[in-house]
C-alpha cells in the first residue's frame, strides 16, 4: 500500500495551518523540578547518568541537573553530570535564586569542569507571592539585574526565570524582563508555577512577552515552564509553542511538585505526531521506565502510550480489527486501525489478550503466537469458557493451560 493510499484511510480533523518557524527546543527538568515531587526519591548517580544519556538520544537539548545550593550531594552529582555531558549533545543548566551567593558555586563548577553551564536564575513575580514574602518590587528588579549581570561578568549563560508569571501583572512582567534582558540574559522563562493558566491565557501571556522582546530589539529565546494542577500542562505547552515559545520544559511522566509538570514524554509524542519534530523516539519508553525506576514512581497502567494497557486489548471487536490487519501482513495498518498512536513509532507493539469480552479470534491469535498453528474448535472453546468465568484478562500461560497445551 502506498503512502498516498494510507493517507486516504484516515481523515484528519486535526490538520492545522500552523507549523513552527523555528526549531522547538526542550529542557528536561526531571532531575531538578521533577525531584521536588513529594513521592519520589533522589536517584543514584548512575541512574541520573543513564537518564541523561537517554535524554540525549531523544534529541532533548538541555537538562536542568539540580540546585547547586541544595548541599554537597547535589553539587557532587551536578559536577559529575556536567563532565558526563561534555561528550554528549545535550547541555546542562542549573537552578539558582537571583542571589549572587546562589550563583557563585556555578562559577566554581565551571572552573573545575571546564564546561559551560547555563544558570536559570529565578524569582517570584506575582503580587500574591510578593505580598506573602513581604518583598519590595524595586528591590526585586534590582536583584534580578544584579544576578544576571553577575552571570554575564563571569561568562555564565543566563536564563532569567519569573516564577508564577501566569498570575503576574503586565507591568511587573515588563519591568522584570526588561531589566534582565538589558543586563544580558540570553533567555527568559515564562512560568505557570502553580498550574493556573488555561491555553488561552498561555497564548496571551507568551504573545505579550514575545512583543516585549521585539520592542527591545533583543535576540532572546522564550522558554515555557508549566505545571498541571488543573490537568492542562500538556495542552498549555502546545499553546505556548503556537504563541512563540522556543524552548519547552517538562519532566519524565510529568513528575514534579504537587500534581507535577508537563509530561516531557507525551509532549514529544504529540509534537512527533503533529509533524512539528522528527526526533527518533524509539527509546522514549525506555526513558519513561528508567525514570520510574530511578525515582520510585509507578507508571499507571492506563498512562498514555507508555502504560502497560496503552496498546493491549482483550475486547473482541477491537482485537478482531487489529488481528485482521496483522493477517494482511500490514504492521502500519495494525498499529492504527484501533489506535490514535502508532505503537511502532515509539518502539512498542500491539498486544492481543483473552478476557471475558474476547471472541474466538483473540484465542486463536494468542494460541498461534505460541506455536499452535491450527487450534481446534475444542481448544478455543475451552479457553473461552475459562475467560468468561474470569473477571480479568488471562495470562498467556493460563490460555495455554486451558487449551491443554501446558
Amino acid at each position: 500500500m502506498s503512502n498516498h493510499d494510507r493517507e486516504e484511510l484516515i481523515f484528519d480533523w486535526n490538520d492545522t495551518d500552523f507549523r513552527p518557524t523555528a526549531e522547538i527546543q526542550f529542557d528536561d527538568e526531571t532531575l531538578r523540578d521533577g525531584l521536588q515531587c513529594p513521592s519520589v526519591k533522589d536517584p543514584d548517580l548512575d541512574q541520573k547518568i543513564r537518564l541523561i544519556h537517554l535524554m540525549d538520544e531523544l534529541g532533548i537539548h538541555t537538562a536542568d541537573i539540580g540546585l547547586p545550593g541544595a548541599g554537597d550531594r547535589a553539587r557532587d552529582h551536578i559536577s559529575t553530570l556536567v563532565r558526563e555531558m561534555a561528550q554528549l549533545k545535550i547541555t546542562p543548566n542549573v537552578a539558582c535564586r537571583t542571589v549572587i551567593s546562589d550563583i557563585e558555586p556555578v562559577v566554581d563548577l565551571v572552573q573545575k569542569t571546564g564546561q559551560s553551564v547555563e544558570v536559570c536564575a529565578f524569582i517570584g513575580s506575582s503580587p500574591i507571592r510578593q505580598f506573602a514574602e513581604g518583598w519590595e518590587f524595586d528591590r526585586m528588579v534590582q536583584l534580578s539585574r544584579d544576578a544576571v549581570e553577575f552571570c554575564v561578568n563571569n561568562d555564565l549563560p543566563c536564563m532569567f526565570v519569573t516564577e508564577d508569571t501566569s498570575r503576574a501583572s503586565p507591568e511587573n512582567v515588563r519591568a522584570l524582563y526588561t531589566a534582565a534582558i538589558e543586563a544580558g540574559a540570553k533567555r527568559i522563562c515564562v512560568c505557570d508555577t502553580c498550574g493556573h493558566a488555561t491555553p488561552s491565557g498561555v497564548r496571551s501571556l507568551i504573545r505579550f512577552v514575545a512583543e516585549l522582546v521585539k520592542e527591545l530589539g533583543a535576540d532572546v529565546g522564550i522558554d515555557w515552564h508549566g505545571h498541571r494542577d488543573r490537568g492542562l500542562g500538556l495542552i498549555n505547552a502546545i499553546a505556548a509553542i503556537e504563541a512563540g515559545a522556543t524552548r519547552i520544559h517538562g519532566t519524565a511522566l510529568g513528575i514534579g511538585e504537587r500534581a507535577g509538570n508537563t509530561e516531557m514524554d507525551l509532549l514529544l509524542v504529540n509534537l512527533r505526531l503533529s509533524g512539528w519534530i522528527d526526533n527518533d523516539l524509539s527509546k522514549l519508553s525506555e526513558y519513561c521506565h528508567a525514570a520510574a525506576e530511578a525515582t520510585g514512581v509507578i507508571v499507571p497502567h492506563s498512562y498514555p502510550v507508555f502504560g502497560s494497557d496503552a496498546f493491549e486489548t482483550g475486547t473482541g471487536v477491537h482485537a478482531a480489527a487489529v488481528i485482521k490487519a496483522f493477517r494482511k501482513q500490514d504492521t502500519w495498518l495494525a498499529n492504527r486501525v484501533y489506535s490514535g498512536v502508532p505503537a511502532d513509532l515509539f518502539g512498542l507493539e500491539q498486544s492481543i489478550k483473552v478476557g471475558p469480552m474476547s471472541g474466538r479470534s483473540n484465542v486463536t491469535w494468542v494460541l498461534e503466537r505460541h506455536g499452535v498453528t491450527e487450534p481446534s474448535d475444542d481448544q478455543v472453546q475451552k479457553v473461552l469458557d475459562m475467560a468468561k468465568q474470569t473477571p480479568r484478562l488471562l495470562t498467556d500461560e493460563e490460555v495455554l493451560h486451558a487449551a491443554g497445551i501446558r
